[in-house]
């Protein structure tokens, strides 16, 4: 062999080894932070630990953020490869292929350190005024209970003012979104609110592959593989942590 035809060898195995040839998976999640957000560390909490599992399953990825229909589309005409963010639905599952979750969305209620609520029904959330995100869903029974006084306004940073300031009695949202949120509050509202114990409802969240793509079961399973490594290694942990979970 020439020494030409040896450097050529020897350059394409660096590329394959560095990884260079492996699969492009088109990612696509909408703003949520802090879940998904270019303007977040690495993309969001989802976005870093779906691209780092990914990348330890072999693929490379890009991402694209947009509005959520259009993202649930994208996946179902194959212009995306994998959604990362989503909620198990019976319907979705004509779209793409579902991984294991791969975190959990808890939508609990919050009120002011000082009052006293109980909750073990949505029965006994009927006497309080709750202040929820006007079109947002919370939970089927939740959302469909015309017993309860809902008190809409545009956002849960709004929601948590009201609370503070006695306007209100309780509000919700999910776990994760609510720490992001009031950690970009001022101390005196921060400090004020605090989580009842019981969730109003759990939800896993996954990723959903596209049945377009040919490969959509390998990419579920090399996923779900990833995930429990990073469980085992402590990886996962680590990066809640560098999120600030």
């Amino acid at each position: 062999m020439g020494c030409v035809a040896r450097v050529w060898l020897l350059g394409l195995l660096l590329f394959l080894a560095n990884g260079a040839w492996a699969e492009r998976l088109r990612l696509v999640a909408d703003l949520w932070p802090p879940f998904s957000d270019q303007a977040l560390l690495n993309g969001g909490l989802a976005t870093d630990l779906v691209r780092t599992a990914l990348a330890r399953a072999g693929y490379t990825t890009e991402y694209a953020q947009v509005p959520w229909a259009r993202a649930l589309h994208g996946v179902e005409i194959g212009s995306y490869d994998v959604l990362i963010n989503a909620w198990f639905s019976e319907e979705r599952t004509r779209i793409g292929q579902f991984s294991s979750p791969y975190l959990t969305n808890r939508i609990r209620l919050l009120k002011r350190k000082n009052t006293l609520i109980d909750f073990n029904s949505l029965a006994d959330l009927r006497p309080f005024e709750i202040a929820v995100v006007r079109n947002y869903a919370y939970d089927p029974g939740f959302d469909n209970d015309t017993q309860l006084r809902k008190v809409p306004v545009a956002s849960f940073g709004s929601a948590a003012r009201m609370l503070h300031a006695g306007r209100v009695s309780l509000t919700l949202e999910d776990e994760y979104v609510a720490r992001y949120y009031l950690s970009r509050e001022t101390p005196q509202v921060r400090e004020d609110l605090e989580f009842l114990p019981k969730a109003l409802s759990e939800n896993g969240l996954h990723i959903l592959v596209s049945h377009v793509h040919p490969g959509h079961r390998k990419i579920v399973e090399g996923f779900n593989r990833a995930l429990q490594e990073m469980k085992a290694d402590g990886s996962y942990a680590a990066m809640l942590k560098t999120h600030g979970f």
